[in-house]
């Protein structure tokens, strides 16, 4: 019976739970704050208090109060202080950062306690436990940084440790029971898990890194250290408190995407159209750094000239990356990089696979300047009814050029896919017509597949 009461268990169980463990917290309480904060007795301290910023929160009372057995006396909140603590204690509420902070000043021995920092009604509202400890005399423990983060966003996180550690072991791990698990180091060692997800990038000035990691879930809510040396041993280190919260307008890209050998993968990235200085990077995810294909000033990689493209799309804010003329070396994971906007930054893993690619034609053209070419695109009759186009593609895009459609699409019953093709003509021929063209599909504005033609023009005589 117990076995059977198990199964059954197992059975209900959301697809993907192993990496939910922390999903009852962030689901049903996404208030979020310190564990701990310490103060000296006549000096002051500050608590900050995350909350989802949703219209109702917005407007919510916020409150502070003091954990008494079962319940909560309210020390301080939107629209009161306790008389015990007139002229000591302040609440400021800043929605547009998603938090508010309470400032205690002055402080007393009988300070010191358990408290919660919570929206809406004490005990029946959204909170979060936080324990104030108050010493007689300085030093007290340096306080963890603190991170509220969206699910399926991006976190970055800055540490720096001196000059004299420039040399040392550069590490983030995450602290778990039996000791802290390492995520990613400076000796190119990664975790199995984060593997196309956690980035360690070195900066200025020495002995500053920074690590960025992808696709945030709920599992990745807890305690991490970074660090210079070993952790537990020698060196040093600074504590991170990471929680993961739902924000329902948050968009979801694809985490992975699966590409025909010879054809093409279409990526999308976020961006916000409104900021203008923004630099957008698509680049390949490797353990020692990201190797940059193209961003959004024209530069190409060597080796990818007509292969990859970046379109911006104003419109949903969103930058789509096409890669085409797929290899099985193409496989790994690709990041959309932004030197603004850090939480919308994303990784996509790329698997390529065998088969043949819908959009065929001949690759490479070569014909005589002044001649008259037809570049060719046959397409399948699954792709009848999309928006055909030829587009001559630069190092900034592919300008959309006018192409002519042969065997109009009639009935799908009737697909004939020998006469569907689409065409685009030169003639005649000129030597600035030379470099690469695309064939593509469009579907509801949205691009899909792609073959590339590269375009010779032969100057000589015939």
């Amino acid at each position: 019976m117990t076995l059977l009461a198990f199964l059954f268990l197992l059975a209900w169980l959301p697809a993907g739970s192993a990496r939910a463990r922390h999903l009852p917290k962030a689901a049903s309480d996404p208030v979020f704050g310190p564990r701990q904060v310490h103060g000296v007795l006549g000096g002051s301290v500050t608590v900050k208090c995350f909350y989802p910023p949703t219209p109702v929160n917005r407007h919510d009372r916020k409150y502070w109060c003091r954990q008494v057995g079962s319940r909560c006396s309210t020390v301080v909140s939107t629209d009161y202080v306790s008389p015990g603590y007139q002229g000591r204690v302040s609440l400021s509420d800043h929605p547009e950062a998603e938090n508010f902070q309470i400032n205690i000043s002055a402080l007393e021995r009988g300070d010191a306690g358990t408290f919660q920092c919570g929206v809406g009604v004490n005990g029946r509202g959204l909170s979060h436990s936080v324990t104030l400890s108050v010493a007689e005399a300085p030093p007290v423990p340096e306080a963890a940084e603190l991170f509220y983060v969206k699910l399926h966003s991006t976190w970055t996180v800055s540490c720096s440790f001196g000059a004299d550690t420039a040399d040392k072991r550069r590490y983030l791990c995450k602290k778990e029971r039996e000791g802290c698990r390492n995520i990613v180091n400076s000796h190119q060692e990664i975790d199995p898990d984060f593997e196309g997800r956690a980035l360690l990038t070195f900066e200025e000035p020495p002995g500053s890194f920074s690590v960025t990691m992808t696709q945030m879930d709920w599992e990745d809510t807890g305690l991490y250290y970074c660090g210079a040396g070993e952790y537990g041993k020698e060196g040093k280190s600074k504590e991170l408190d990471v929680f993961v919260y739902e924000d329902k307008n948050f968009p979801q890209l694809k985490t992975a995407v699966t590409g025909t050998t010879g054809s093409s993968a279409t990526f999308e990235c976020l961006y916000d159209p409104l900021k203008k200085s923004s630099t957008r990077i698509w680049c390949k995810w490797r353990i020692q750094g990201c190797d940059k294909i193209i961003d959004n000033s024209g530069n190409v990689k060597l080796g990818y000239e007509g292969r990859v493209a970046m379109f911006e799309n104003p419109g949903n804010k969103t930058v789509t990356i096409i890669l085409n003329q797929l290899q099985t070396k193409d496989e790994g994971f690709y990041w959309c990089m932004s030197n603004e906007l850090k939480e919308q930054q994303s990784s996509t893993q790329l698997k390529v696979v065998k088969g043949e690619p819908a959009l065929n034609g001949t690759k490479k053209v070569e014909a005589q300047v002044g001649s008259r070419v037809n570049l060719s695109c046959s397409y399948p009759c699954k792709y009848y009814s999309y928006e055909k186009y030829w587009c001559r593609w630069n190092n900034t895009g592919c300008a959309m050029l006018p192409a002519q459609e042969q065997g109009l699409p009639g009935p799908a019953a009737s697909c004939d896919t020998a006469t569907r093709t689409a065409v685009l003509s030169f003639d005649p021929l000129q030597e600035e017509d030379a470099g690469w063209y695309w064939c593509g599909v469009k579907h509801n504005g949205v691009l899909g597949e792609t073959m590339a033609v590269e375009l010779l023009v032969n100057t000589g005589e015939s």
